[in-house]
C-alpha cells in the first residue's frame, strides 16, 4: 500500500509535502510554546519525522530529520532564534536528536524495502501457483473438446461412405457441443481480460428481464441438461436500464455452474425481484451447496473447490462477481438451510413500466 502511494506523488512533491509538514506542526508546537516544555516537542517532531519515514522515500524523510533538528534547535532550544547552544547538555541532546531522526529514516526505510521484496515474492509465487493451475485447467478444458472435433472431423472425411446418416448425425452433434464448450472457455478467458484490463465498461439500454432469463434457459436446455429449470418472475416487472449482455453473461454463468455441480434430479430456480431502482435477482437449486470454510473463496480468480471433479478453469464465478461490480451492483453467495446454494445479485437500475402500459 505505501508503495502504490509513494509511486503515485513525485520526488518533488515528496520533498514539498515533507517541509510543509514539519512546518505545520512546528508552528503548531510554537503557537502552544508557553504549555510545552520544549524536551516535548522533541518528541512531537521526532514522530512527525517517523510519519514522514512511513510513507515517503528516504532524502525527504532525511531531509524533514535535519529540518526539524534545526527548527527545535532555533525556536524552542533557549536560547531562542539562534542556532548556538548554551547548555552541553542541550548539545548532547540535539546531536542525539538529529542522529536518532537520521536513523530511524533510514531503518524505517530498509524495512519498508525488506516488505517490499517479501511482498514480491510472495506475488510471484502467487503468479507461479496461479499459472500452474490455468495451465492444468485449460490442458484438459481446451484439449478434450480440440480432441472431439478433430476426431470427428476426421470421421467424418475418412469413413464417409460407412457412416450411416445418424452417424453422421451424431458426429455433427459432437463437433456442434465440442466448438460451443470450446468457445465458452475462450470467451471466459477474454472476458477476465477485459475486467482486469479496467477498460470493461456497462453499455446499458432498456431490457426485458424476463425474456432475458428465459434466452438463458433456452441455450441451457441446448445442452440437454437434466435438471429441471424453473423461472419465477413476475411478468408486470419493469424494463431496467442495465448491460444486456453482461447480465445475460452472468445470468449463464451461474445457471450453467449449478447445472454442472449439482445432482441430476435437482431443480434450479430463478427470480427476480425490483426494489425502488434496485433489481434482485435469485438464482437457487436445491443441491447439496458449498463447503462453508470454501465458500468465502468461491468467487476468486481460477479457484475451484478442493472436492470439484476434473476440468473447469475457475474463471466462471469470479467473472459474475466482475461484471456484477462493473454495474455497481453486488452478489452475495448464501448455502440454504434446506440444502442447496442461493446466488443473490443486487443490481441498481433505472426502471420502466412502458412494457406493462404496451401489454394493456
Amino acid at each position: 500500500m505505501n508503495n502504490l502511494f509513494i509511486n503515485r506523488i513525485s520526488p518533488a512533491k515528496q520533498f514539498a509535502y515533507s517541509v510543509l509538514l514539519v512546518a505545520v506542526i512546528s508552528v503548531i508546537c510554537y503557537v502552544f510554546a508557553a504549555y510545552l516544555d520544549y524536551h516535548v516537542v522533541a518528541f512531537i517532531l521526532m514522530v512527525v519525522v517517523s510519519l514522514i519515514a512511513m510513507f515517503f522515500d528516504i532524502l525527504p524523510v532525511v531531509l524533514s530529520a535535519v529540518l526539524t533538528a534545526l527548527t527545535w534547535d532555533f525556536f524552542f532550544i533557549p536560547p531562542y532564534f539562534t542556532v548556538r547552544v548554551e547548555k552541553t547538555e542541550d548539545r548532547i541532546l540535539l546531536l542525539t536528536y538529529l542522529l536518532i531522526a537520521i536513523i530511524n529514516a533510514v531503518l524505517t526505510y530498509k524495512i519498508r524495502q525488506f516488505e517490499k521484496i517479501a511482498r514480491q515474492r510472495r506475488e510471484k509465487a502467487s503468479t507461479v501457483t496461479l499459472y500452474k493451475t490455468l495451465l492444468n485447467s485449460l490442458s484438459h478444458e481446451l484439449r478434450t473438446p480440440i480432441a472431439t472435433i478433430i476426431g470427428a472431423t476426421d470421421n467424418l472425411q475418412h469413413n464417409n461412405v460407412r457412416l450411416t446418416p445418424q452417424n453422421r448425425a451424431d458426429l455433427i452433434n459432437e463437433i456442434s457441443k465440442a466448438s460451443f464448450r470450446l468457445n465458452q472457455q475462450v470467451e471466459n478467458l477474454l472476458n477476465m481480460s477485459r475486467l482486469e484490463s479496467g477498460l470493461l465498461q456497462p453499455r446499458t439500454d432498456w431490457c426485458d428481464i424476463t425474456e432475458l432469463v428465459y434466452e438463458v434457459v433456452n441455450r441451457i436446455d441446448d445442452n440437454k441438461v437434466t435438471q429441471t429449470v424453473t423461472v419465477n418472475i413476475n411478468p408486470e416487472l419493469p424494463l431496467f436500464m442495465v448491460d444486456k449482455l453482461m447480465l445475460e453473461q452472468v445470468v449463464y454463468n451461474l445457471v450453467s455452474n449449478a447445472t454442472i455441480y449439482t445432482p441430476a434430479d435437482s431443480t434450479i430456480t430463478i427470480s427476480a425481484q425490483d426494489y425502488t431502482d434496485l433489481l434482485c435477482l435469485v438464482i437457487e437449486d436445491n443441491g447439496s451447496g458449498f463447503p462453508a470454510d470454501e465458500i468465502g473463496r468461491v468467487f476468486d480468480k481460477f479457484y475451484r473447490l478442493k472436492n470439484a471433479r476434473a476440468g473447469g478453469t475457475g474463471l466462471g464465478l469470479s467473472i459474475v462477481k466482475g461484471y456484477v461490480e462493473a454495474m455497481g451492483g453486488n452478489v452475495i453467495l448464501e448455502n440454504q438451510p434446506t440444502g442447496g446454494a442461493k446466488f443473490t445479485l443486487n443490481i441498481p437500475a433505472a426502471t420502466s413500466y412502458l412494457k406493462n402500459l404496451k401489454n394493456e
